[in-house]
């Protein structure tokens, strides 16, 4: 049985998303966008001068070797197969803020919903989402969270007064 999935941002759900990870089994059709793997990818870009390509990061990938060809990704999808792996956390706020990629990037595999903030303060703009709690919470706009937080982010943040290692993760200030 397939599971229901569906694209979630900060503004809801999508509909009619265009992209879709291509597998031996599921290719693009007419009208949808092709997410292929890195490999693929770099074959690609060395071959063409094409942009708006979508990119799967797995998490063993070395997401450096996006740098040269950032400016023609239109999307980049990092994998988090299973909820214990964190190496997504760490493709995001590479992306961000180390090689300052300001396009798409989508959580996709097993996104849980307590992780959901967390991937939105390394950068992560837009999630797969399959797992029914997430996507029930989604739908409530009801995301778990801590006010205050140590560490900077990709997301914009203010210092708490009196604190200048603490940061708040109020938006747009």
């Amino acid at each position: 049985m397939d599971k229901m999935i569906k694209i979630w941002n900060q503004t809801g759900f999508v509909e009619n998303d265009p992209w879709v990870i291509e597998t031996e089994d599921v290719t693009a059709g007419e009208g949808e966008h092709a997410v292929i793997g890195l490999h693929a990818f770099l074959e690609a870009a060395e071959c063409s001068n094409e942009s708006g390509f979508g990119v799967l990061i797995a998490p063993a990938d070395d997401v450096t070797k996006l740098a040269p060809y950032l400016d023609r990704v239109t999307l980049v999808a990092i994998s988090f197969p299973v909820f214990s792996d964190g190496r997504g956390f760490s493709h995001a706020t590479l992306l961000r803020q180390r090689l300052g990629y300001a396009g798409e990037l989508r959580a996709v595999g097993d996104v849980l919903i307590d992780q959901v903030p967390l991937m939105l303060r390394t950068g992560v703009t837009s999630f797969a989402v399959s797992n029914p709690t997430a996507l029930k919470r989604l739908a409530e706009n009801r995301l778990p969270g801590i006010a205050e937080h140590y560490q900077p982010s990709a997301m914009p943040s203010i210092e708490t007064a009196g604190f200048s290692w603490r940061r708040t993760g109020i938006r747009g200030v």
